[in-house]
């Protein structure tokens, strides 16, 4: 089976806020969707079919605009690749 990649686009990821956004928009995240990690967890853990990729483009720009919150969400993805073994995130610069 074909591995699915969404792409994010860091330039425009600044907030965790951002982030959801731009999550929303590539996976097609429903509207109800809570926006917190608990929800995202939900939605990416059981509800989106695999095997799929996330490609966080121009990550350095994120990482530089989030701070604190961009390692919290790094150990969030890192979390999910534990525990999917058909999900996978890579960041480019």
């Amino acid at each position: 089976m074909p591995v699915k990649k969404y792409m994010l686009d860091g330039r425009k990821i600044r907030s965790v806020d951002d982030l959801y956004d731009q999550i929303q928009a590539a996976l097609s995240v429903p509207n109800f969707f809570g926006r917190n990690l608990d929800a995202l967890w939900d939605v990416l853990s059981t509800d989106t079919e695999g095997p799929f990729e996330i490609v966080w483009k121009h990550a350095s720009t994120s990482q530089k605009a989030m701070k604190k919150d961009f390692e919290r969400i790094l150990q969030f993805f890192k979390d999910l690749e534990d525990d999917r073994s058909d999900f996978k995130l890579t960041l480019e610069k």
